[in-house]
C-alpha cells in the first residue's frame, strides 16, 4: 500500500502495513500486550503496558509497544509520544525507528499543512535511521521508497531518491525493488511501465502481498474487473489467513467485486489465529460491519460495531457506527 501525507489506503503504512517484532528486551507483561495487540484486544493491551510502564519508566519494549496500540486506532499525538519515548531509550533499535517514522506519517496525514510540513521531514529521517542501523530491515525500505515517491521534494522526497534506492534493493530484494519502480512508474503517468513491474514483483516474489498490490493498481486505475485475479490469487496463496485477506477484501469491496468473497474471507481472518497489528481486528469487524451494511443486514453490522467496541472502547469510529446502526 502506498503512503501518503494526506492519507492512508487499507490499512494504514502495506502501508506498510506487516507487523514488526517487539523488540528483544520486552519481556513479562510487555510481552503478554503483544499477543492482545495482535488480537486486536487494544484495551487489554494498554491496561498492561500502562502497568509496566508505571514500574519501569524507561521500558523501551513498553514504550514502543503501547506507541502500536495508539498507532492501531489512528491516535497520532499519543503513537508519537510513546515511539519518541522508546527511542530515545533505545536509540538503536531498527524496528522502534521505523515505527517512529510511521507515527510521525501518521501525525502528519491527520494535521494542518504548517504542521504536517514539520512532521513530514521527521518521517524520511527515522526510515532512513532504520535502514543505516539495519540495513535488512526490508519493511522501512519499502516504508522509505513510498516516502521518497508520494512526498514532494521540499520535505525530502523525490523521484530519484526513490530510484536510488530501488537500485540498491535489486539484489538482495528484487521483489521489493520491481514493487518500488512500479510505483515510481506509476507516479510519473507511464502505466505500462508500472502494470509490467508490479507483475514482476508478483512472479518475483509470488506472496499474498504481490498479489494484493497488482490488484490494488488495477482497482486505482479503474480496471475492477483485472483486479479480480490476482486478489484471488492472493486469497489462495494466503495459507496462514493473515493480514492479506483484509487487503484483499478491502479492494474487492472499493472495486464493488465479489462481496460473498469479500465477506467470507474477513470471516476468516477473524477466525484466523493470524491476526496482528498489519489489520487491527477491530478495523476489520468494522470493516465487516460497513460490508453487512451494504448489503442490507443491518442486525449483522450491528454485532460487527458492538465487537469492534468491544475491543477498542476509544474507537470514535465504532461508538458512531454502533449509534448510528
Amino acid at each position: 500500500m502506498r503512503f501518503s501525507l494526506q492519507q492512508t489506503v487499507l490499512r494504514p503504512l502495506v502501508f506498510f502495513v506487516i507487523a514488526s517484532s517487539l523488540p528483544a528486551f520486552a519481556a513479562g507483561d510487555t510481552a503478554q500486550a503483544n499477543l492482545l495487540l495482535q488480537q486486536g484486544k487494544v484495551d487489554q493491551a494498554s491496561t498492561l503496558l500502562h502497568q509496566a510502564i508505571s514500574e519501569q519508566p524507561g521500558d523501551a519494549g513498553a514504550h514502543a509497544l503501547l506507541c502500536r496500540v495508539y498507532y492501531a486506532q489512528d491516535m497520532a499525538d499519543s503513537a508519537v509520544s510513546e515511539c519518541e519515548k522508546a527511542a530515545n531509550n533505545a536509540p538503536n533499535d531498527s524496528d522502534t525507528q521505523m515505527w517512529l517514522g510511521r507515527a510521525y506519517g501518521l501525525k502528519a496525514s491527520h494535521a494542518n499543512p504548517v504542521v504536517a510540513f514539520s512532521y513530514a521531514r521527521k518521517v524520511a529521517s527515522s526510515f532512513q535511521r532504520a535502514i543505516q542501523i539495519d540495513p535488512d530491515n526490508v519493511h522501512a525500505m519499502n516504508d522509505l521508497g513510498e516516502y521518497y515517491v508520494d512526498a514532494p521534494g521540499i520535505v525530502g522526497g523525490g523521484i530519484d531518491k526513490a530510484q536510488n534506492l530501488a537500485s540498491q534493493m535489486r539484489t538482495r530484494f528484487p521483489a521489493q525493488s520491481h514493487r518500488l519502480l512500479a510505483l515510481i512508474a506509476e507516479k510519473k503517468g507511464d502505466l505500462t511501465t508500472a502494470e509490467s513491474e508490479f507483475k514482476a514483483a508478483a512472479d518475483a516474489a509470488k506472496t499474498p502481498e504481490a498479489y494484493v498490490d497488482l490488484g490494488h493498481f488495477y482497482q486505482r486505475h479503474h480496471e475492477p474487473d483485472k483486479a479480480v485475479a490476482p486478489l484471488q490469487a492472493a486469497i489462495d496463496a494466503d495459507r496462514h489467513r493473515d493480514a492479506a485477506l483484509v487487503d484483499a477484501a478491502s479492494i474487492l469491496t472499493a472495486a464493488h467485486r465479489s462481496p460473498d468473497l469479500a465477506e467470507s474471507v474477513l470471516r476468516e481472518y477473524l477466525a484466523s489465529s493470524a491476526k496482528s497489528d498489519a489489520a487491527p481486528a477491530f478495523k476489520v469487524h468494522m470493516q465487516l460491519g460497513n460490508l453487512l451494511a451494504s448489503r442490507g443486514d443491518t442486525e449483522g453490522a450491528h454485532r460487527e460495531y458492538a465487537a469492534a467496541l468491544a475491543l477498542a472502547s476509544h474507537y470514535a469510529p465504532a461508538r458512531k457506527a454502533l449509534q448510528g446502526s
